[in-house]
């Protein structure tokens, strides 16, 4: 009996660990659907001379020698994203990155896209941002929030200090991103910190659904990585 009970709990104890593991700014894994399987690029495209994977995780590699001459995607080839949850790691070294969502893909066979951005970058100054590529550029910076009336006048909050929020973030180490939009509202978290937030009701110029990409941005020489990519699709 005692045996029994001791297994037991030795049993309870091992679970109560594993549970210890998940980042606790991540959601419950309900609903959740993986972006990735770790192993090769199934399910996305991009230039393949970029992008590959790399100890399980997505990587985009560029150097001094294929040096780009535009921003490059990997764009996921699932449908289109509205309202949505999308909790993934991140881990950069030199250079400028981002997350793409409810974007336009503007030339296929280049891969190039536009729309809103996560931005992420190995500097301290945008990571966490929304950047808009190919559209008005940045909407809200880090510690701020950004509200876009229908005509597309903004109204500027800060909420936190840009600088300390950086500290959060962890350089060249893996970090967790959560991108959160829902209606008109777009939030960015960076290790459990809200770092951006907008509400976009620009009539003309917001994005209600779009596709989901990756980046690797012209500059220096960079290697950006992705793994644990999940997303949970919300009801609109």
């Amino acid at each position: 009996m005692h045996q029994n009970l001791s297994r037991l709990l030795t049993i309870l104890a091992l679970i109560a660990i594993g549970f210890t593991t998940v980042p606790q700014h991540f959601a419950s894994a309900q609903a959740f659907e993986s972006l990735h399987n770790g192993r090769d690029l199934q399910g996305w495209d991009g230039d393949p001379s970029i992008w590959s994977v790399e100890d399980g995780a997505i990587t985009g590699v560029t150097t001094a020698e294929k040096a780009l001459k535009h921003n490059t995607f990997l764009i996921f080839k699932g449908e289109p994203l509205a309202n949505f949850r999308l909790e993934l790691q991140y881990r950069i070294t030199g250079g400028n990155s981002g997350i793409q969502y409810r974007s336009r893909v503007f030339d296929p066979q280049q891969w190039i896209v536009g729309g809103y951005q996560a931005d992420i970058e190995a500097g301290t100054t945008y990571t966490g941002i929304l950047y808009e590529e190919k559209g008005r550029g940045i909407l809200a910076l880090r510690g701020e929030r950004t509200t876009i009336s229908a005509a597309g006048k903004m109204e500027k909050e800060t909420f936190a200090d840009a600088a300390e929020l950086q500290k959060h973030i962890r350089q060249a180490d893996w970090n967790d991103y959560v991108v959160e939009a829902k209606g008109n509202s777009l939030k960015h978290l960076i290790n459990g910190h809200l770092m951006s937030e907008t509400i976009d009701a620009e009539t003309e110029k917001r994005s209600a659904k779009g596709v989901l990409a990756l980046q690797v941005h012209v500059g220096p020489p960079m290697k950006v990585q992705f793994r644990n990519i999940r997303l949970l699709r919300m009801a609109d």
